[in-house]
């Protein structure tokens, strides 16, 4: 049984959001504890195999302390329409391993060696097992997924899988090239934001969501992601390597141009243009520093004007939910633009 905290709405009209108080993150926890325990149990059970290295790999990204973001956003808006089937739970741990293959194989290529602080995992198996166990766990999650008997599922799963490969493929293509700021966004929606978009779009058609419930849910999800990848990338270059569990402004240094470096590109100096360009060319911090790209990055600045584009999707998404009834679960979708745009690492 699910025990929702209870909480008290202001006497407001359907859908003011002026009036709707947003939901704290120990209230956003005690709202989706046993859910995200029971999609922790599902991920357990997805992750074995009759293979001992696919299971060791799989379990090694489960524990690998993710903050399960995607997997709360399907349940949120599940619930929010009233599902309270095992359907969420599964396809919270699909959207998960989807997400987790997606790691597995970035990591690859980008030959990163760590991982929210700890080896990545293709630093301790090799490229080889672990591409593997990426497509191994894309298999995995259409399996399970497929448990729902619903095409409309599999549907959203395979559209997912394509724009994600292709947003990497464009990646790959752009790597040294400091790309515009709408090549960026394209490039971010099809890595980051469209994997929230179907998260929100899964949760709506488990509950048979109308065609304008699923399109709000949908634009939220977009507008989260987007929010949450620029975030992301600013931290890439401003957090410590402490927080991050990573090299700092590793992003740069691996030929990928994000959206403050991009607004520096265009609206620096002609020495600010030259100093990024070396690095993209050198893929190395050997004669531009780091500390002279976070100088260019200040002086312009592009930090701020990143973080601007970040609360202004952020606000996109709450807008979004102006359609949809006040319930405990809206304030909970409330919460998490504030968690994203605030967060450290």
């Amino acid at each position: 049984m699910r025990h929702p905290v209870e909480w008290q709405f202001n006497d407001s009209k359907r859908g003011d959001l002026s009036t709707l108080t947003i939901a704290t993150a120990k209230e956003v926890f005690e709202l989706l504890r046993e859910d995200l325990v029971a999609v922790e149990q599902e991920l357990g059970r997805d992750a074995a195999s009759s293979v001992s290295t696919i299971t060791e790999i799989a379990e090694y990204l489960r524990e690998g302390g993710g903050k399960r973001i995607r997997p709360s956003l399907l349940l949120l808006a599940a619930h929010q329409l009233d599902y309270t089937g095992q359907g969420a739970i599964r396809l919270g741990a699909v959207v998960e391993m989807v997400h987790t293959a997606t790691l597995v194989h970035d990591d690859i290529i980008d030959g990163a060696e760590t991982r929210r602080g700890r080896p990545s995992a293709n630093t301790t198996w090799g490229n080889e097992k672990c591409v593997l166990a990426g497509d191994w766990l894309y298999m995995q999650a259409f399996k399970v997924a497929l448990e729902e008997r619903n095409l409309r599922v599999l549907d959203l799963l395979i559209g997912l899988t394509q724009q994600m490969v292709e947003g990497e493929l464009l990646q790959i293509q752009k790597l040294g090239k400091a790309v515009s700021e709408a090549e960026y966004y394209d490039l971010i929606f099809r890595k980051t934001a469209c994997l929230f978009s179907i998260s929100m779009r899964l949760g709506a058609v488990l509950a048979q969501a109308t065609e304008s419930e699923e399109a709000s849910l949908a634009a939220y999800g977009r507008a989260v992601g987007l929010a949450f990848q620029i975030v992301d990338d600013v931290l890439d270059l401003t957090a410590t390597e402490e927080v991050l569990g990573k090299p700092v402004a590793s992003d740069l240094r691996e030929g990928k141009a994000t959206l403050a470096v991009i607004h520096s590109y265009d609206h620096g100096t002609a020495a600010d243009r030259k100093a990024i360009q070396r690095v993209l060319d050198d893929r190395s911090f050997e004669y531009v520093g780091r500390l002279q790209i976070q100088e260019i990055l200040a002086r312009n600045g592009s930090v701020e004007y990143a973080m601007s584009a970040a609360y202004r999707y952020a606000e996109q998404s709450r807008q979004a939910l102006v359609p949809l009834a006040d319930t405990d679960f809206k304030r909970a979708l409330l919460w998490v633009p504030d968690f994203v745009v605030a967060r450290e690492k």
